[in-house]
């Protein structure tokens, strides 16, 4: 269980820093402590313990503060970003049936509008202030419990909820418990935004270890080859974007990062481009790829490269292979049919397996064998869950391939092109819509749209966007078009909208 693993941690290493953010730093024993206190403070205000709790801050004590004293309540965590579009956000509380809210000071008018809230402000974290009157119940968690819930990016143009149990994240920290060199004295980056799942792995992995998770500002997101020198990181974890970022703005030299003992990635395709100019920066350290959708609990897999690049298998694409499954994982590569193939869709089961979707509807092409009913009592443990993710195995490894469907992802984001399609649609002046995804001179993921529509211009039509969607799932132009390419099946070619943009962009 979450809080378990963080409380055994904490009586270990209750001296050691468990949190670094700018100046100040906290260990484990006041974490633990402030937790506490918070957590007695929700059931005070809320005068019981809900079945889920909302989180709305960001990157500041109250957040990771108020995540543990969710878990140590109890309830199941929904992380919601402030700076989502508030429909989005009143979806997503809604859909979940989520009636209480832990917000930052900040956020207080936000999440007032929409549930039961507790304020939490930083002169509130103060243990002579927040450590009295209130007791405790015995934290009883069963490993079926929700641990947390999280909404993706959905294909039928509004989000997904994923429910996590703990069942399934204690699988997870079992997997990788000192697979990736993290102890005391470790110094980690915590990068990833908490609606993200690799969050998850930013805060549990290290606190389970007695490591010190060390949270960037916005400013050190800009700049992280400083950050990882400044801090003296041994541990980073991001999505591979984030190197050709770098890269574009010069900052990638050699030997800049010789703190990092251990670097991983996730979220998206690793190229070896990527990892030939992230190991010359951070030659004392190893690269690992990891791999793993939301639904199968953080990452289910991984490779992990030599510091020698030539020594790295190579294959007849770019990507670095996304390795093998954990011990416990079971994965087989599957055609249309279900049956096994050398090249196809990437099916896995296990304990990391969710048990389906918030809502049940939304499981039946999810898995395989196909369900043809649904009835709300979650997804049989011996079917496999459809990742959509084409892959092959190659040198005893899996690489990936692609998408069987039109899903990708940007930075880390999972981006549904049928939502963004879906929003597009929306807007009275547009009759259709196809999104796609094309990578720009520097070699950088970017989204964009093309529309049949009305309208004189498309300029309103991301402003739109903007008030329905985050903004990983705003295109970065949308343009016009008198004809949608379709091919001989009369479905819309795809790969014709690309050469259009293409064309468009030049």
């Amino acid at each position: 269980m979450l809080y378990h693993r963080f409380q055994d941690s904490a009586a270990k290493n209750r001296d050691l820093p468990a949190l670094n953010i700018g100046l100040e730093s906290i260990t484990y024993g006041r974490l633990e402590s402030l937790a506490e206190a918070v957590a007695g403070k929700l059931l005070n205000r809320f005068g019981r313990i809900p079945k889920r709790i909302g989180l709305l801050a960001e990157r500041s004590p109250q957040a990771y503060v108020g995540y543990l004293a969710i878990q140590r309540l109890g309830s199941s965590v929904l992380p919601l970003n402030p700076s989502f579009p508030p429909a989005r956000t009143q979806y997503m509380i809604e859909a979940s049936d989520t009636h209480c809210l832990l917000a930052e000071a900040r956020f207080a008018g936000l999440a007032e509008a929409w549930a039961d809230v507790l304020v939490l402000a930083p002169e509130q974290l103060d243990l002579d202030t927040v450590a009295a009157g209130f007791t405790l119940p015995t934290l009883a968690v069963r490993p079926d419990d929700e641990a947390y819930l999280l909404f993706t990016s959905g294909s039928t143009g509004t989000p997904k909820g994923v429910p996590i149990s703990h069942r399934n994240v204690s699988a997870f920290l079992d997997a990788v418990q000192g697979r990736y060199g993290l102890g005391p004295g470790s110094r980690t980056s915590q990068n990833f935004d908490l609606t993200f799942d690799l969050s998850v792995f930013d805060l549990f992995v290290p606190w389970a270890v007695g490591a010190t998770v060390v949270v960037p500002s916005r400013n050190d997101l800009l700049r992280p080859v400083r950050f990882i020198a400044d801090a003296e990181l041994t541990h980073w974890f991001s999505v591979p974007s984030l190197i050709t970022q770098v890269q574009a703005g010069g900052r990638l030299k050699p030997m800049s990062m010789p703190s990092l003992t251990h670097s991983l990635f996730c979220g998206e395709p690793l190229t070896y481009g990527q990892a030939e100019a992230w190991q010359a920066a951070a030659p004392r350290g190893t690269i690992t790829n990891l791999y793993g959708p939301t639904e199968l609990t953080i990452s289910c897999s991984d490779f992990r490269l030599s510091r020698q690049p030539e020594t790295w298998p190579r294959s007849h694409i770019d990507v670095v292979p996304i390795g093998t499954p954990y011990p416990e994982v079971e994965c087989a590569v599957l055609d249309e049919h279900g049956l096994a193939v050398a090249e196809g869709e990437l099916c896995v089961r296990g304990p990391q397996r969710f048990a389906g979707y918030l809502n049940p509807d939304e499981n039946a092409d999810h898995f395989h064998p196909a369900l043809d009913r649904t009835d709300g009592r979650g997804v049989d443990a011996d079917l496999w869950y459809r990742t959509g993710d084409r892959v092959a195995w190659s040198q005893g490894a899996l690489i990936f391939l692609g998408r069987v469907d039109h899903q990708v992802k940007i930075n880390g984001y999972r981006v549904e092109l049928a939502e963004v399609e879906a929003a597009l649609r929306g807007i009275p002046e547009v009759a259709d819509a196809v999104a796609a995804v094309l990578r720009d001179g520097t070699g950088v993921r970017n989204l964009y749209a093309v529309c049949l529509a009305s309208a004189p211009t498309p300029e309103p039509f991301r402003t739109a966007l903007g008030r329905t969607l985050p903004a990983h799932l705003v295109p970065k132009r949308v343009f016009l078009v008198d004809a949608l390419p379709y091919n001989s099946n009369g479905k819309v070619d795809r790969s014709g909208v690309e050469e259009i943009l293409r064309g468009r962009l030049q």
